[in-house]
């Protein structure tokens, strides 16, 4: 298929225009979008084990440094790429190769060494950033605000399930077939083969037609961290975001740690990885559905705020006295499973009584830069502080870190309620 070929962008001739339906069309993305995270699912666990077989866990905050440099020069080759064709036939094209480099890296891992596990643990990384932006790129465009408002919450849900199945489809397979880690990486092709089919699919109905009254805003980094230096609220806002990826890599370290200590068989670890991200996804969908309208009902925002760095303090204490894998799990559920449920929508109810315009720039900026930055930052601790420092923390004795890291947390988001009800009040 000639992806530069205009046969191959969405018929937007009506022809399928009865196919276009809002609930079929949110039905065709929650698919779409759970078979990306499915996939995604598949890929992480093999990733993570495989770097820890091949260099060990204590290497972990090397390899985050180098995701994170080498993300800044793709992003750079990649909207150059986005910007000469069509996001829906970069969305194919990118489909394609990935499956075929899956298969490559499929074949190569065949042959010791670590330099595979390292590129392999870095592709990953990317791609899960680059099929989560590219499926969002193009559902912004083919919905306006108000619609997006009523379906974005059912769509995102898909990727919430896609978690849990991933992850469980890949314990499934590890501990009851002959399939072993290696081989995800052919699952996981199989499945965006898949999402290239449907995606294809969905271009040829129609699916994919922009809606003309949605308003195009391109904001350069820059120009985000003006509008962020131009608000105290916004900057709040960003210091709350930012330190949740500075205790990210911390307590990510302390669980692989404990994993690479509690499961050094390959497969085991493999399996325990992706049965732990599917409780994980299973955890976070309930809270989404249960936990968070309850919280933001009955004390609000702030409150939902509040819950992610308290809850991190609270098993970060346990593993500072007791550093077991038990712990080491509970903490890693406290930062990614509540950063994707009560967190998020905490944080996006505080982008409401902003312009859109200054949201989008701030976002760009924070999301480009900041979390790169401070991803890099809290690699950069785990290395001083346990390995190049002379006198050298314990694996359990980092949890000071985190502990202190979350108490400015929590102080700033104290501060940020002020502003959030000024705010409020100045748009009321």
């Amino acid at each position: 298929m000639n992806f530069s070929n205009q046969a191959s962008e969405p018929d937007c001739n009506g022809k399928y225009i009865i196919l276009r339906k809002l609930g079929l069309r949110a039905s065709l993305l929650f698919v779409n979008f759970f078979l990306i995270i499915t996939a995604l699912y598949q890929l992480k666990p093999a990733s993570r084990s495989l770097f820890i077989e091949a260099l060990g866990a204590a290497r972990l905050p090397y390899v985050w440094i180098i995701t994170a440099l080498t993300m800044v020069v793709f992003i750079t080759y990649y909207h150059r790429l986005v910007a000469r064709y069509s996001r829906f036939n970069v969305v194919l094209g990118t489909c394609l190769v990935i499956s075929s480099l899956l298969v490559l890296f499929r074949l190569l891992i065949n042959f010791p060494g670590t330099i595979v596990a390292v590129c392999f643990y870095v592709f990953v990384d990317i791609l899960s950033v680059v099929l989560v932006e590219q499926f969002w790129s193009l559902t912004n465009s083919i919905y306006t605000t108000r619609e997006g408002k009523s379906w974005y919450g059912f769509v995102g849900t898909g990727g919430l399930v896609g978690g849990i199945t991933g992850g469980g489809l890949s314990a499934l397979l590890i501990q009851h077939t002959r399939l072993q880690t290696p081989d995800l990486l052919l699952t996981a092709a199989v499945t965006i083969g898949i999402i290239f089919a449907l995606t294809w699919v969905m271009g040829r109905i129609g699916l994919y037609c922009e809606v003309e009254q949605v308003v195009r805003v391109e904001a350069a980094g820059k120009a985000g961290w003006r509008v962020l230096g131009q608000s105290r609220y916004l900057m709040l806002i960003a210091a709350v975001l930012l330190l949740a990826q500075l205790v990210s890599p911390l307590i990510d370290y302390q669980f692989l740690s404990s994993v690479e200590a509690s499961y050094p068989e390959r497969e085991a670890r493999t399996a325990f990885i992706s049965l732990f991200f599917s409780v994980m996804g299973f955890i976070s969908v309930g809270i989404n559905l249960v936990i968070t309208p309850l919280i933001h009902r009955f004390f609000g925002t702030i409150v939902g705020l509040l819950v992610q760095p308290l809850m991190i303090s609270l098993f970060s204490w346990a593993f500072l006295f007791q550093s077991t894998l038990f712990f080491g799990s509970a903490a890693k559920i406290s930062d990614r499973g509540l950063s994707y449920s009560i967190n998020r929508a905490s944080k996006e109810l505080l982008y409401i009584p902003i312009d859109p315009v200054i949201i989008y720039q701030a976002k760009a900026w924070i999301d480009m830069f900041g979390y790169r930055i401070f991803k890099v930052s809290g690699s950069l601790m785990i290395l001083i502080f346990t390995q190049w420092l002379p006198i050298k923390l314990g694996l359990s004795q980092l949890s000071w870190i985190t502990i202190t890291i979350c108490a400015a947390w929590i102080a700033i988001i104290m501060v940020l309620r002020h502003e959030y009800h000024r705010v409020c009040e100045s748009e009321g």
